[in-house]
């Protein structure tokens, strides 16, 4: 017997989790790009759901299962961004390339472990053939606002 293939929308909402508001650019740029069959997604940081951002550093305020959990918020994040200018993550074929970037201090070394928050939750999404895509997990010494996690991504749409 074969397992029932679920939508990406019906694969969010097995997930029981919510989506906060899709963020305004604070700058000059757009929050999403479409070319061809292409979607790529500008840089995003945790947005929560009262629309504030989820601030620190890991290795100095925030430890390594926070700065995860901060990368999962990123995450759902984009998929706002999606949902709200695409109407639907089923719009969306699959994961191309991710690159998460961990606000953190010079010895932190767990850049990976971190992005896995926003990576398992595509994966949960879009499944692991298509949910999984390349990635690069690096640390830096600072990111806007002092957030823990910025992510920015590209898909492949349907």
């Amino acid at each position: 017997m074969q397992a029932e293939i679920l939508s990406p929308e019906a694969a969010f909402a097995q997930t029981g989790l919510s989506l906060p508001p899709a963020p305004q650019p604070l700058g000059v740029y757009k929050p999403y790009l479409i070319d061809g069959k292409y979607l790529y997604v500008s840089g995003h940081g945790p947005v929560q759901d009262d629309k504030s951002l989820i601030i620190g550093r890991i290795g100095d305020d925030m430890d390594m299962e926070q700065g995860k959990l901060a990368a999962r918020q990123v995450g759902l994040t984009i998929l706002s961004t999606i949902r709200t200018h695409l109407g639907s993550l089923d719009r969306v074929k699959r994961v191309i390339k991710v690159l998460g970037m961990v606000n953190c201090t010079s010895n932190f070394e767990r850049h990976p472990y971190v992005i896995n928050g926003c990576s398992e939750l595509f994966a949960s999404v879009w499944g692991t053939e298509n949910g999984i895509g390349v990635r690069s997990a690096v640390g830096m010494g600072s990111l806007p606002d002092n957030i823990p996690v910025e992510v920015e991504a590209l898909f492949e749409l349907v």
